[in-house]
């Protein structure tokens, strides 16, 4: 049985389901939406930590940063010319933000038993995780990459989600050699009773895009977790091509 405290820790915005590899990539994709909207699972608070205790608050988005029609599709109004061609499906192993120095491995994540996301060790505070049942990063469909705010020990790997703005760039490295490059379109934060699964798992059409989630909205002293979870939109906008390794000509033959 969890202790309290271990309970509080494992709830937060609703998880992503999990779906099973299959040949039909775009149906499954649109499939989920409902199945997301349907569960009544939390996933953000694994991402509340204990650290937030004798440290300022990390940073929250503002409203200038959020989507300008509230509740529309993350990616409306796109041009055709700002999409990249989604790319084959390829395991992640590092996500870069360079507006806020983030560096770090990536790990796979699973549903525990109870169907809440499983989460990065919490000693590990340069470390993230990406849903392994559902999309990669850089191919098409919402890929979801969560990360912990804080640890005991100060702030770990997504403790600055909140300040990035959009435009900013979001790169994943892949195990194929590629590196997915994401623009971000929004950074917003919702309390846990307000948490739009639809809105941020869904997609729209073949479009690549990418989630990066952590938690915020303040921190309650009192229950010892965070509020609700600060959540950032992006969109494939490059892909970055493996460096070619240098060949030395043949010899010729006499």
């Amino acid at each position: 049985m969890r202790s309290p405290a271990e309970s509080a820790y494992l709830r937060g915005a609703p998880a992503p389901r999990r779906t099973a590899p299959d040949r039909d990539h775009e149906i499954r994709l649109r499939a989920v939406v409902a199945a997301v909207i349907a569960a009544a699972l939390w996933v953000g608070s694994w991402l509340v930590d204990r650290g937030a205790h004798g440290q300022s608050p990390p940073p929250q988005p503002s409203k200038a940063e959020a989507f300008a029609a509230p509740g529309g599709p993350p990616a409306a109004g796109l041009r055709p010319d700002q999409l990249v061609a989604p790319l084959p499906a390829s395991a992640p192993t590092r996500v870069r933000i360079p507006a806020i120095g983030v560096d770090a491995p990536l790990m796979r994540l699973g549903l525990l038993p109870d169907e809440t996301l499983a989460s990065p060790p919490e000693g590990e505070s340069n470390l993230a995780g990406w849903y392994a049942a559902g999309t990669t990063p850089g191919a098409a469909g919402t890929a979801v990459v969560a990360g912990h705010v804080d640890t005991d020990s100060g702030p770990a790997v997504f403790y600055s989600l909140g300040a990035l703005k959009k435009g900013h760039t979001v790169e994943v490295a892949r195990t194929d050699g590629r590196t997915a490059v994401f623009t971000v379109d929004a950074v917003e934060v919702y309390a846990k009773a307000d948490f739009p699964s639809g809105k941020v798992y869904g997609t729209s059409g073949r479009r690549a895009e990418l989630r990066l989630i952590t938690c915020g909205g303040g921190f309650s002293q009192e229950e010892g977790v965070y509020m609700g979870n600060v959540v950032v939109y992006a969109h494939l906008t490059a892909v970055l091509q493996p460096p070619q390794l240098f060949r030395s000509p043949r010899p010729l033959l006499n």
